[in-house]
């Protein structure tokens, strides 16, 4: 009975009492609540006779109510009459049963329930989840894009490839170079100790490697990100896929299509059929492609005869010939060699060269001088060059890019001003008497009109670029002598001087007198400037001569030494350095800051010394010299960059030295001069030692800068003027610049 009642009751509670939920059970009386549902559904669980709501143990009188909600009774509570005498109490309508929760999953970010740093760190689950996440979707991309990258049916058409073309300021053309000298080879003509040279170099784990290197795409997409130098991280079957399908721009796209066609190609053909077609494709300067034309351009043999030592020196101009190169500069010989000796301890590392024959080779392989390109003889080719170089400072193109032709380049130069001063060096030429006179051979003129807008219109590099391919014109190699002059004084006039230390700086003006007197002792702040050997410096004049008392515009007028070499010291060494760095000349042209500065110890070339002269013409204002106003390629603008103007001097300071500049044509020591018209203005030079002479001057804003020197070719040191035009005293020899710029600027149009 009992357990029947208890029945009767929990059927009465799912049904709302025994009479249905509108029955007469409905009293009135306390109802007992529906319990928690933690997990379970509010179903009542029979158990020993007592019916508990939810999961409430067997025996307990009471569950803990679910905030909110009223405290809940036992079954027998309610059945014992809490609702009065007779009456059950009412009950109430249980919930309906409902299935386990779904709750929308979102991500916890910020952490809730941390605080401070913690509550910032993501748990491992949402680390692990977004890695798998990132890495799943690069993975999907990166698959794509490898099933739809294909193998190019053509190699690059070198067939197309055209001359560069130069031309003159005019527009009309001045010359062509860059054809490309190529010959494809089999690889069994090749060496085998040269193709090793070859792998030692640029990819020494070839024949084992995928055809990609994973780190060393890294480090170039790496510089790619951070604008740093995009060269490197490739493999030799990398180069080879740029070499022959792609491009030389360096950038993200262009480098995984390199990549994927290069595992692409790595499965497709052989590892010697690869080797062959890169040592058939790369650049190794001097216009040639292809190691086949390689050995020939450098040694004048065939690839079958290279030796071990001279497939190193092939194999260092694979990291850029423009480098390494050793006849371009001495920098590029030091190069050379260490990166030749690096390949050949490199082979003995792998394996390939014993360390018996690496110790053999112990003299550098010399390679032939390049050979001179048809149809740049006369002063075309040293105007190619000056034009060349400025193209490769001043763009970003690359040289191999370049050599592959189809520019077009139009130069500052103009032409009947090109031909006028070589017709004036001619004209001194002619007086010399090379197989009579030592002293009259080994002569080097280097000449250039700079417009002070830094337009370079003429130059003379030599007797002809294809006989002496060193251009004099760029040379900088010759003291600029008392032609340095007009820096000191301008240096003076901008920065005043400063005679006692602890004071002040004073101004100077052209009027300010200095001693002019022959072997006046230098002076410092401390007193008397003494050499190492424990002797006081005396500065010295032209023919020993005292001119006593005189003003800085008067000295440099007459090119008297001791004011200019006393103003050096008061201004300061380090700012006369820096005042003519400002004018235009090069900081590299400089050398020991010694007193003899003042005088023209550093070495610029007459491009540079023109440059600087044209900030005088110009009011103060210097441009940097160039030779490229335009460049196209097949008709396309090529972005180059052009120099504007600057501030260098103020605008008096200038002009102070115009001043000086044309009375020392009028009246003074380059009076010889003096009828090249109006507004010339110029000054004569020569080196204390008289290993050079110069003349630098300026009519209007066209500046010209002549320089004559003597050069041992053996040493490649200068050698005195004395005797040159069978002058002993060399004066003859000295007065030749003056003599060709007069003529110059006379005939010039």
């Amino acid at each position: 009975m009992r357990i029947g009642k208890l029945f009767a009751a929990a059927k009465a509670r799912k049904s709302g009492g025994p009479d249905g939920p509108d029955g007469p059970g409905q009293s009135g009386a306390p109802t007992a609540a529906p319990g928690p549902a933690y997990g379970h559904d509010d179903a009542h669980t029979i158990t020993l006779g007592i019916v508990t709501p939810g999961r409430a143990a067997a025996g307990d009188s009471h569950v803990p109510p679910r905030p909110g909600t009223a405290p809940t009774t036992t079954a027998a509570g309610a059945a014992s009459g809490q609702g009065g005498a007779t009456g059950r109490g009412r009950r109430r309508k249980a919930r309906p049963r409902r299935g386990p929760s779904l709750r929308r999953p979102r991500i916890d970010y910020p952490r809730a329930g941390r605080r401070g740093v913690r509550r910032w760190l993501p748990s491992w689950r949402l680390t692990l989840g977004t890695f798998l996440f990132v890495f799943g979707a690069l993975s999907g991309v990166v698959g794509y894009a490898y099933s739809q990258t294909e193998i190019p049916a053509d190699l690059n058409d070198f067939a197309t490839q055209q001359d560069n073309v130069y031309y003159w300021a005019d527009g009309t053309e001045m010359g062509r170079t860059g054809q490309i000298n190529r010959q494809a080879t089999a690889l069994k003509r090749v060496p085998e100790d040269v193709r090793w040279a070859v792998l030692a170099a640029e990819n020494a784990s070839f024949y084992s490697d995928s055809g990609v290197s994973p780190t060393g795409m890294f480090r170039a997409v790496t510089r790619m990100i951070t604008g740093g130098d995009t060269q490197g991280g490739s493999t030799i079957t990398q180069q080879y896929v740029k070499n022959a399908y792609l491009n030389q721009r360096q950038d993200l796209s262009r480098k995984v299509t390199e990549m994927f066609i290069a595992i692409k190609l790595d499965n497709k053909m052989s590892k010697d059929e690869i080797l062959e077609g890169y040592l058939n494709t790369s650049w190794f300067g001097r216009g040639t492609y292809g190691i086949q034309r390689a050995a020939y351009a450098y040694y004048r043999k065939d690839v079958s005869e290279l030796t071990v030592s001279e497939g190193a020196f092939l194999a260092t101009l694979l990291k850029g010939a423009g480098m390494y190169d050793p006849h371009l500069s001495d920098a590029n010989h030091r190069r050379a060699v260490e990166r030749w000796e690096w390949v050949l301890d490199r082979m003995v590392e792998i394996g390939k060269l014993s360390r018996s024959e690496r110790e053999q080779i112990t003299e550098f392989p010399e390679p032939r001088k390049p050979p001179k390109p048809v149809g740049l003889d006369g002063q075309t080719g040293y105007l190619v060059e000056t034009a060349r170089a400025y193209v490769a400072a001043h763009t970003d193109i690359e040289p191999a890019d370049f050599d592959l032709g189809g520019y077009q380049i139009r130069t500052t130069f103009e032409k009947p001003k090109v031909e006028s001063l070589a017709a004036s060096v001619k004209e001194v030429r002619d007086d010399l008497r090379p197989k009579e006179r030592e002293a009259d051979r080994e002569l080097h003129i280097g000449a250039a009109s700079v417009e002070a807008d830094g337009r370079i219109v003429a130059l003379y590099g030599g007797p002809d670029y294809v006989k002496q391919g060193f251009n004099d014109a760029n040379a900088s190699n010759v003291p600029a002598g008392t032609a340095f002059a007009p820096f000191v004084y301008a240096a003076g006039l901008q920065e005043g001087v400063l005679k006692e230390r602890g004071e002040s700086r004073k101004t100077i003006t052209p009027a300010t007198v200095y001693d002019g007197d022959d072997k006046a002792a230098l002076q410092t702040p401390e007193g008397p400037y003494w050499d190492r050997a424990g002797k006081i410096v005396r500065a010295r004049n032209d023919d020993a001569k005292s001119w006593g008392d005189i003003s800085l515009h008067q000295a440099l007028v007459n090119s008297v030494n001791t004011p200019i070499m006393q103003l050096g010291m008061d201004v300061g060494l380090d700012r006369v350095r820096r005042t003519a760095t400002t004018a235009g000349l090069l900081p590299s042209s400089f050398g020991e800051q010694v007193p003899a500065l003042s005088l023209g110890t550093a070495k610029p070339s007459a491009i540079r010394m023109a440059s600087a002269y044209a900030t005088f013409a110009a009011h103060g204002m210097h441009t940097e010299p160039y030779s490229v106003t335009h460049l196209t390629r097949n008709g396309d603008a090529v972005p180059l960059d052009v120099p504007s103007g600057k501030r260098a001097l103020r605008a008096e300071v200038a002009e102070a030295v115009d001043g000086a500049l044309k009375d020392s044509l009028r009246t003074g020591a380059a009076s010889a001069a003096g009828d090249v018209g109006p507004g010339a203005a110029g000054k004569a030079g020569t080196a204390q030692d008289r290993t050079s002479a110069w003349f630098v001057g300026y009519r209007d804003v066209l500046a010209t800068a002549v320089s004559i020197s003597r050069l041992d070719p053996k040493t490649h040191e200068l050698l005195p003027l004395d005797g040159v035009g069978g002058d002993p005293s060399g004066k003859t020899g000295a007065g030749y610049p003056l003599a060709i710029w007069r003529d110059y600027l006379r005939s010039s149009p």
